[in-house]
């Protein structure tokens, strides 16, 4: 008895091994495929190019020469005195004051001060994707669901599901109106959840949108505004990427407005208030993922303890806060940085976009975001999820270029694909359009591509995979 329980393997929770987590999503796969063969212009031209990463990688020599000239901060030094050990020492998951002032004021910054963010109504996670889940914990219980306008960002299937248990409900949107959230839409994921008797708890939006690269506009927000509170439920905005908003520094013209402003002119903004919660990073805008920087911005005193207290299964490093509140709090610098990084956001984009269009291929009108969210269906056999995860391989394994399908971001309709332009050389980019004007080529002289087989791939699922994702109605069209 005893060496046959010994010679068990130890079983992993049920938590653990559950499917939620989405790691065979093609966004990941595609991730796994670009790391056995990276692109690199001299030692691999012939590797992949990652475009399914939204890394901002445009605006790092600003960043540089601003440590080069403020030594002190990256040194650990406060006016040329060492304060390393002050920082080595433990610090209260509440974050350092100063940290939490710089964030706050370049917070307000980027929405022009038409919002100004309390310091004491934030809370600082390692990241956005920390943010997100303790939002969940606080928000949800294990059953409940959150509503989510499709397309949208792949890693909350991981991040707001997997270890909170919450479900996530699609509100499913279209290209018929470019994608934009109605009250129609939000109505009918409503039902969907009490049909499986699912408690609405909120709903999330990504503004600006991820994988859209479109901002809501004031009347959209108002719209979510009332229907949460029709529903008395809570809205969570992740604004992550509030800063790369390039089309205008004026709301009125079309520019990034945060829902905390729109709540602010609402007359029953009081009573919606401590329903409505922002979530931050400084990975996008900064381009600093690898720093672990992300906020929950909340007026709920019961949120604002409660995600403290979460807070402390992911700090934000003593140093890190250290550095940041001294580039955060240079007020010259982040004014300059913040136009000049707008600025080569918009001019990537144009690259990318204006090569697509040479090929014949369109891309939503985007104002923010790192990425184009492309219209490939010209490139199909058939406008089917089928036909688009043989696309996919075709774009990964004989272009070389790692993009993201849309069903792997839920989308409604196949055909649709994330790339992305800001964490690659403008030489790089034009690599990629000369690969894939190379692949519409081919395809253009009836020379088809050849099909990639699904063992082509590490993890062979990827299409059951996407036909799990794919809406009931577009699977009745196959």
């Amino acid at each position: 008895m005893v060496s046959r329980v010994a010679d068990e393997k130890p079983q992993l929770s049920k938590k653990a091994a559950c499917n939620s987590h989405g790691q065979d999503s093609s966004y990941f796969m595609g991730w796994e495929e670009y790391e056995k063969n990276p692109y690199d212009p001299v030692s691999n031209p012939s590797g992949i190019i990652q475009m399914g990463l939204a890394e901002n990688q445009l605006s790092f020599d600003l960043l540089e020469e601003w440590l080069e000239a403020n030594s002190d901060a990256l040194g650990l030094r406060r006016d040329g005195v060492s304060v390393f050990r002050d920082l080595a020492l433990f610090q209260d998951y509440h974050g350092m004051p100063e940290f939490k002032n710089a964030l706050a004021r370049f917070m307000s910054e980027q929405r022009g001060y038409r919002v100004v963010f309390d310091p004491s109504n934030i809370v600082l996670t390692a990241g956005a994707t920390s943010a997100n889940e303790a939002l969940m914990f606080c928000l949800a219980d294990h059953g409940d669901a959150f509503l989510i306008p499709t397309p949208y960002y792949p890693g909350f299937d991981r991040d707001l599901k997997w270890r909170t248990g919450a479900e996530i409900v699609p509100v499913h949107c279209t290209s018929a109106d470019g994608f934009r959230v109605t009250r129609a839409a939000l109505d009918d994921a409503y039902r969907r959840a009490q049909k499986r008797r699912l408690r609405v708890k909120g709903v999330l939006i990504t503004n600006p949108s991820n994988p859209l690269g479109t901002s809501s506009t004031r009347a959209d927000l108002d719209a979510l505004l009332d229907f949460a509170a029709s529903k008395c439920i809570h809205l969570v905005s992740d604004e992550i990427y509030a800063g790369t908003s390039f089309s205008s520094s004026s709301p009125a013209a079309g520019g990034f407005v945060s829902v905390l402003e729109v709540l602010a002119s609402r007359r029953d903004h009081t009573l919606l208030a401590d329903r409505v919660h922002v979530v931050y990073s400084l990975s996008k805008d900064l381009g600093l993922p690898g720093f672990r920087v992300g906020a929950i911005y909340s007026s709920n005193p019961g949120v604002v303890s409660a995600a403290t207290k979460m807070s402390s299964f992911g700090l934000v490093s003593a140093q890190t806060q250290h550095l940041l509140a001294a580039l955060l709090g240079d007020k010259g610098f982040t004014r300059r940085y913040l136009a000049e990084n707008k600025r080569r956001i918009r001019e990537r984009r144009e690259q990318l976009v204006n090569g697509l269009r040479a090929l014949g291929v369109g891309c939503l009108d985007g104002d923010a975001g790192l990425f184009c969210w492309v219209d490939m269906g010209r490139l199909m056999r058939a406008r089917t999820f089928d036909a688009e995860m043989e696309l996919w391989k075709q774009v990964v394994f004989q272009v070389g270029l790692n993009v993201s399908p849309g069903s792997s971001c839920h989308c409604a309709e196949p055909g649709w694909f994330r790339v992305c332009f800001a964490n690659m050389s403008a030489k790089t980019l034009d690599v990629a359009l000369q690969r894939l004007a190379g692949f519409v080529a081919k395809m253009g002289t009836g020379r088809r591509a050849t099909p990639v087989p699904a063992r082509s791939l590490s993890c062979p699922i990827a299409m059951k995979w996407a036909h799990r994702l794919a809406p009931a109605s577009a699977k009745a069209e196959r």
